[in-house]
C-alpha cells in the first residue's frame, strides 16, 4: 500500500504538466491576478487530500483527473475575482479546453499511437516535455507556447512579446533545439537534483 508521501511524489510529477496547461488557459485578463502555480499548488492540494481516489490508476487516469481539478480550480478562482457568477458550462468548457491542450501536447511529440504502452509512454513524453519547456528560459517557452499550442503568428508574437519577427524566429529556433536535445537524449536539469 502506498504511502501519502509516496502518493505526493507520484503526483509531483505533473506539477510542469500542470503549470502548462494553468498557463495556455488563463484567460489574459486574470494573469495579473491570478497565477498559474497558485492554481497548480491548490490542484495538487486537492490531490494530496484525494490520493486514495488516485491509488492504482494509470498516469493517463490521474492527469485526467488532475485536468478536472485544474478546471475547477480555475472556474471557482474567477468566480471568486467576481468576473463572473458560477457557471457550470463555464467549468466544463475550462475542461475541455484543458483536456484540448494536453492532446495537442501529445500530437506535438507523436503519431497516434493506440497500445496501453504507447499510450503510457506518450504520456510520461508529455510530463518530460513539460518540465522541459518549463526549464527554457522565458522568452522561449513564451515563444515556443504561443506558436505551437496557440497558433500565433510570427508577427502575433512579436506584438504580443515586444520583439521583432525575427527575434521571434531565433527564440523559437533556439527553443525548439533545446527542447529536441534535451527530450533525444533525456537529459534535464530537473533530473540532476
Amino acid at each position: 500500500m502506498a504511502t501519502t508521501e509516496q502518493a505526493a511524489d507520484g503526483l509531483e510529477r505533473f506539477r510542469a504538466y500542470l503549470r502548462l496547461l494553468a498557463r495556455l488557459h488563463l484567460d489574459k485578463r486574470l494573469q495579473g491576478k491570478l497565477d498559474p502555480s497558485d492554481l497548480v499548488q491548490l490542484t495538487l492540494l486537492e490531490a494530496y487530500r484525494s490520493a486514495h481516489k488516485l491509488t492504482g490508476r494509470t498516469d493517463a487516469e490521474k492527469a485526467s483527473w488532475l485536468r478536472q481539478a485544474l478546471a475547477h480550480q480555475m472556474a471557482h478562482a474567477v468566480r471568486d475575482l467576481g468576473r463572473d457568477k458560477r457557471d457550470v458550462g463555464r467549468e466544463r468548457s475550462l475542461d475541455a479546453a484543458l483536456a484540448e491542450s494536453s492532446a495537442q501536447l501529445e500530437k506535438w511529440l507523436a503519431a497516434e499511437q493506440s497500445s496501453p504502452s504507447d499510450q503510457a509512454e506518450r504520456q510520461e513524453l508529455s510530463l518530460r516535455l513539460a518540465g522541459e519547456l518549463e526549464a527554457l528560459p522565458e522568452a522561449q517557452r513564451e515563444a515556443l507556447v504561443l506558436h505551437y499550442w496557440q497558433q500565433m503568428t510570427l508577427p502575433e508574437i512579436a506584438e504580443q512579446l515586444g520583439r521583432s519577427p525575427a527575434a521571434v524566429a531565433g527564440l523559437l529556433q533556439r527553443g525548439l533545439k533545446s527542447l529536441r536535445g534535451k527530450m533525444n537524449t533525456g537529459v534535464s536539469e530537473h533530473d540532476s537534483g
